[in-house]
């Protein structure tokens, strides 16, 4: 992975993280966010409650402003690029660093005693219990589902949420209930490594523990864990999640998300749209994807039939192509920060999505984790109405792509060879 110049993160608080949704100049200086803070905020930002259980937390809120960065508006010059390389030199990605400090300890054989990993089911939930400060249950379990539905527990960051907010609704029109249980952070504090730090009381957060996955993963049962990538992160940071649920739940398996190219591996910043050809772009995605084949390639080795990559990244290779063809009816340009268009594909420097591609991630997760076409969903998702976004044959090609990268990746664990929409 790059390194950049960009030292350790500053952890900022959830309070001031929602306040710069609505203003940037907001100070950073701000105290944890107290729960009459939090339900204000959640009257303004309904679409930060990322579990729709009408309860927003600290994490919630810092997830929810991750996905409002607000665009680069740099007019860097085109220096003529030719190819796909890897920069070191770090574009300004505030909660997004690229180099980071990592605690020495991640290279000795065990975590400290302390880490609540080592402690009982009952153990880990009394300390879970024992950080709430409202009436949420420490628990969170659901009955086996006869629907066909994953109970699934999650990391991840605001690469993420716009999975998982569609997902549930996907599910939901494929005859299912989606089970759903996160703990999520916005850039850097949603990453595994950070959340297994955090969770354990280790480290960073030495004696500080929050069990909020451990403590229910110990003692209920789960079908699948997602997780969303960081850069330079290592197999290990996978790994320790995998034991765990594995101890508890030998039925699990596990599924990382591969993210998407983003403008940091040009050499330069494009002037505009026409740079990117067909090959440009499948060299973009390539390079991308490499980085966690290598992730995810010793963990197949040491979990074999567990460990998977739902594919994000070839299905915006192949939503990239799509667009530059015109198959892609709404969407207006590729990349907002280079061509200005409001409907793209990706809308800021870091790479976030852009509107309506949370519906593309969505189907990219339901279509790994249940291995069956999005185009066999006979229920639409979205409101039949002409104002709607996307619009109903936007939807169908988000479906098809899905469908497309998911099948076609090799670590992904899902086969169609007779094209009939459902894993062979």
């Amino acid at each position: 992975m790059l390194r950049t110049n960009v030292s350790v993160i500053s952890r900022i608080s959830a309070a001031c993280i929602l306040a710069l949704a609505a203003s940037p100049t907001v100070c950073l200086a701000q105290a944890a966010p107290t729960k009459e803070q939090l339900s204000r905020w959640l009257e303004r930002f309904p679409q930060a409650d990322a579990n729709h259980d009408g309860v927003l937390t600290a994490e919630e809120a810092l997830a929810f402003r991750g996905t409002q960065v607000p665009s680069d508006a740099s007019t860097k010059e085109d220096r003529n690029p030719s190819k796909v390389v890897r920069k070191d030199a770090d574009r300004k990605n505030p909660g997004a660093p690229r180099v980071f400090n990592v605690d020495p300890g991640w290279d000795r054989e065990k975590f400290p005693d302390h880490a609540v990993c080592y402690l009982s089911p009952a153990e880990i939930l009394e300390v879970y219990q024992s950080t709430l400060d409202d009436n949420r249950p420490a628990l969170v379990s659901f009955d086996p589902p006869q629907d066909g539905a994953l109970r699934v527990v999650a990391t991840g960051h605001s690469f993420m949420a716009p999975g998982y907010k569609t997902l549930p609704t996907i599910c939901r029109a494929a005859g299912m209930e989606q089970p759903l249980y996160t703990h999520t952070g916005g850039g850097i504090t949603g990453s595994a490594r950070y959340k297994w730090e955090e969770e354990n009381g280790i480290f960073e957060f030495d004696r500080r523990p929050i069990p909020k996955l451990l403590a229910s993963i110990a003692n209920a049962e789960w079908d699948a864990m997602l997780w969303g990538p960081y850069f330079n992160d290592r197999p290990k940071y996978y790994a320790c999640w995998v034991d765990f649920c594995l101890k508890y739940n030998p039925q699990m398996k596990f599924y990382l998300s591969d993210a998407w190219p983003q403008l940091y591996r040009f050499d330069a910043l494009p002037k505009s749209e026409d740079f990117f050809t067909d090959q440009v772009i499948e060299q973009w995605g390539a390079i991308h994807r490499q980085d966690y084949l290598d992730q995810v390639g010793p963990l197949q080795q040491e979990y074999p039939n567990k460990v998977f990559i739902m594919p994000t990244c070839d299905a915006m290779v192949l939503a990239a192509k799509a667009f530059q063809k015109g198959d892609l009816p709404g969407i207006e340009g590729l990349h907002r920060v280079i061509g200005r268009q409001e409907k793209s594909l990706w809308v800021d420097s870091l790479g976030h999505l852009g509107p309506g591609f949370e519906w593309l991630e969505g189907y990219v997760f339901y279509a790994t984790l249940y291995g069956r076409s999005p185009e066999l969903i006979e229920d639409s998702v979205i409101p039949d109405n002409p104002s709607s976004f996307p619009s109903p044959e936007l939807d169908r090609q988000f479906r098809k792509i899905a469908w497309q990268a998911v099948t076609r990746h090799p670590l992904s664990g899902i086969r169609d060879e007779n094209g009939d929409g459902l894993r062979d």
